[in-house]
């Protein structure tokens, strides 16, 4: 008796377990104890530029599985069904980002005024290109990985200790680490009960590969950033990072 195939989940997870190696080591560098505060308000800064991307994001990948389900595909409803819930749970993150650089003694218009960087772009703008252009359920490859490196439970309480930042400034931290978990369980369930064709199952993968090369090299000049100096001293280092 042949044992069953492995299903579209657990080939994403090992692929992504696989090439993920950069992205670990830009994190581990990023959350280095030596200059920490300042890097931690560039870090919010961001990841508010990635975070305001993904309701838009969503809200667009749903109009389209839904027009896709108007003429047939199979893909549709699901698809759509699954990211009008997301939508409601991912609303209003970009918000507390602001609040917390607010928290932290920083102006919001330190994330809203300058224009978002080529990474943060790059990483966005493949996603509306595809959406547009190819088919919408690309968009599960982005929130995979997005929500696939959330921050360790251990994380905000170092940075909270290390740089004496308030509890207000850390919420985007804090609330990823335990939200993101059971959201990416219910990404990898639908990827397995959707009837994903394999040209399908290898656009999803590509659209993972590339935002984790695209998140990958953000991290990477994140953790060379050097921030205007914070009145506040060092924080921790080696824990995951990423709030989708």
């Amino acid at each position: 008796m042949s044992a069953a195939a492995p299903s579209p989940s657990s080939r994403l997870r090992v692929t992504l377990g696989l090439g993920d190696s950069g992205l670990r080591r830009a994190l581990d560098h990023m959350w280095r104890a030596d200059g920490l505060s300042p890097r931690y308000l560039t870090y919010l800064c961001a990841m508010h530029s990635v975070v305001r991307a993904s309701v838009p994001l969503m809200l667009r990948a749903g109009e389209r599985a839904r027009l896709l389900d108007a003429c047939g595909d199979p893909l549709g409803a699901p698809l759509a069904a699954y990211l009008a819930e997301h939508v409601q749970e991912e609303e209003g993150h970009d918000a507390w980002l602001l609040e917390d650089l607010a928290s932290a003694g920083r102006a919001p218009a330190e994330a809203l005024g300058p224009m978002p960087s080529p990474d943060v772009a790059g990483l966005a703008g493949a996603q509306y290109y595809w959406i547009e252009h190819h088919h919408p359920v690309t968009l599960l490859g982005y929130i995979a990985v997005l929500e696939g490196y959330a921050p360790s439970p251990g994380l905000t309480p170092r940075i909270a200790r290390l740089t004496g930042l308030p509890d207000a400034a850390l919420r985007t931290v804090r609330e990823h680490a335990a939200l993101d978990t059971g959201h990416l369980d219910e990404l990898y369930a639908l990827l397995d009960r959707l009837p994903l064709t394999r040209d399908q199952e290898a656009a999803v993968t590509v659209s993972a590969l590339h935002s984790l090369d695209a998140l990958t090299q953000l991290f990477v000049r994140l953790g060379r950033s050097a921030a205007a100096p914070s009145p506040r001293g060092a924080g921790p280092s080696s824990l995951m990072g990423v709030t989708p």
